[in-house]
């Protein structure tokens, strides 16, 4: 099968816990080294063949919008849609349905960093997988999703921030992912989760759970989810 693409970018979160940081800024827009996070993102999914991008905007969607106009500087097409209503990761991906149509693509959190070269692994599925799950090891999964995987390595099931008591995994959901038009059938259908929103990751348990074959991926070297001023400061040491 041909490589992946196309891909879909969320940047259209504030980010409230960068505080001051995001005043004039969407989270993702915050420069890491010396470009934004956004951009480190767009430059390293090229560079595993993707001409066709996505940004889900919102706040500040100006800024994103001026910053990579339609893509040609970075050698992509972009695209743009806006998320109006803030209520979940899951209803973020139904605005992607037209843009994807039935071809497979890559999706990313605008604020997760990894090394450039598992953009590789994950824009090319094989055949017989319908989605593609970063993880990392050893990551707090209270503050994000844990990740069960059979002896294949395939996920089997996906607890967003399990608490004390309830069984975990030391498989933290790194935020990339790869999907073919099947997850679309999965969103469409979701529900409120107990948070008051349209989890993504419901979704993508739904869709390990009728059968189809769900991959998880470890992401080779550093990874960074850069939710707070520490972090960031950290990443500009």
């Amino acid at each position: 099968m041909a490589g992946v693409t196309k891909a879909v970018l969320l940047a259209a979160g504030r980010g409230t816990r960068m505080r001051e940081l995001t005043n004039e800024l969407p989270k993702p827009m915050l420069v890491v080294g010396t470009k934004p996070i956004l951009q480190h993102i767009i430059e390293g999914i090229r560079l595993a063949g993707v001409t066709d991008v996505l940004l889900i905007v919102g706040y500040r969607a100006d800024v994103v919008r001026d910053f990579f106009g339609d893509g040609s500087q970075f050698d992509v097409r972009i695209d743009y849609a806006t998320q109006v209503v803030q209520d979940g990761t899951g209803k973020v991906v139904e605005l992607a349905r037209e843009f994807c149509g039935s071809d497979p693509f890559l999706l990313s959190y605008g604020d997760i960093l990894i090394e450039a070269a598992n953009y590789a692994t994950l824009t090319a599925p094989s055949a017989d997988v319908e989605a593609i799950v970063s993880v990392k090891r050893n990551e707090d999964v209270s503050k994000g999703g844990a990740v069960f995987v059979n002896d294949k390595f395939e996920l089997v099931d996906l607890r967003e921030k399990p608490l004390p008591g309830e069984p975990t995994s030391p498989w933290y959901n790194a935020g990339v992912y790869t999907f073919r038009a099947s997850i679309f059938d999965f969103t469409a259908r979701l529900q409120r989760s107990p948070r008051g929103e349209f989890e993504l990751t419901d979704a993508i348990r739904e869709l390990a759970q009728s059968g189809r074959k769900v991959q998880a991926f470890e992401l080779a070297g550093s990874w960074a989810d850069v939710r707070d001023p520490e972090i960031l400061a950290e990443l500009n040491r």
